[in-house]
């Protein structure tokens, strides 16, 4: 009796569960199997065990609801052929567990597992100045608010390094180092279940001198210049001060020469002097 009621139940009784993977702002259809409904069919839609949509063809009731905080509001479509609803331009917010459940001829029910992904924009690729050296070239590729990714280096079609998370709204960062001469092809990979973005590394572009190295380099140019200057400068003001001080011993060469002609001069005036005074008859 028991194995009896087991198979009638079976036969009328259909239970099945889907996985679906989407990207966020494209549409998904939920099927409920069926090509045509019948007019004794009842259809429920649930959403995370709240009601979204119904159908009842002996009533001809075809209704969709805004469900739990309206995230649904304008989004679902229902196909009354076959009951199937449509969730469009679909969000991270609608990802999660929906089901159907269709009662007429026979009792089915089917669950469908939603996972929503965000698009994913390409990695950006940034020289990372800090970590370079003479012989290498750091540089890192970087992704922001992503969830549910692997982040990864490739070189060729090689794996060389990976990350992975599950969290949402997360930033990523992957390094590598490569040297300025390789002429190998580089690239860094972001991907999730359903679509990929790629960012191929350009070293002749990118790792060229930074910012800071061109400021320091025109420092050093200006400070070389600047001292360049100055010691031309102080050359200049000594080569003066020492003509000066030239010039102005050799004036006083001349004017301590005038000084002795002047003495001997005078010297020889006043022994002139004298000697006429010596010369002069004495009056009786």
């Amino acid at each position: 009796m028991f194995l009896l009621l087991g198979l009638c139940w079976w036969h009328l009784t259909g239970v099945f569960s889907e996985k679906l993977s989407v990207m966020e702002g494209d549409s998904v259809r939920l099927q409920t199997k069926m090509t045509k409904l019948h007019e004794d069919d009842n259809i429920l839609w649930t959403y995370s065990k709240s009601l979204i949509a119904k159908i009842s063809m002996e009533k001809q009731i075809f209704s969709t609801f805004d469900g739990p905080d309206d995230r649904f509001r304008g989004r679902l479509k229902m196909d009354k052929q076959t009951g199937s609803l449509t969730i469009t331009n679909i969000r991270l917010e609608h990802a999660g567990e929906y089901g159907v459940k269709i009662t007429g001829e026979k009792l089915t029910k089917i669950s469908f597992g939603v996972s929503v992904y965000a698009r994913l924009s390409s990695p950006s690729i940034t020289r990372e100045c800090s970590s370079s050296s003479q012989n290498n070239c750091s540089v890192v590729c970087s992704v922001v608010n992503v969830s549910a990714v692997s982040l990864s280096w490739y070189k060729g079609s090689s794996v060389l390094s990976s990350i992975i998370v599950s969290d949402l709204s997360i930033s990523l960062s992957l390094p590598l180092e490569v040297e300025y001469q390789d002429r190998n092809t580089y690239s860094c990979v972001i991907n999730n279940t359903i679509s990929n973005q790629t960012t191929h590394l350009d070293i002749n572009t990118l790792c060229q001198p930074c910012p800071d190295e061109d400021l320091h380099l025109f420092n050093i140019v200006w400070i070389c210049a600047a001292v360049g200057s100055l010691l031309i400068l102080v050359s200049a003001v000594m080569c003066c001060i020492s003509k000066k001080c030239r010039k102005t011993v050799h004036n006083c060469e001349e004017d301590q020469s005038d000084s002795t002609l002047c003495k001997e001069k005078s010297r020889k005036k006043k022994s002139d002097m004298q000697a006429v005074y010596c010369n002069v008859p004495k009056r009786r």
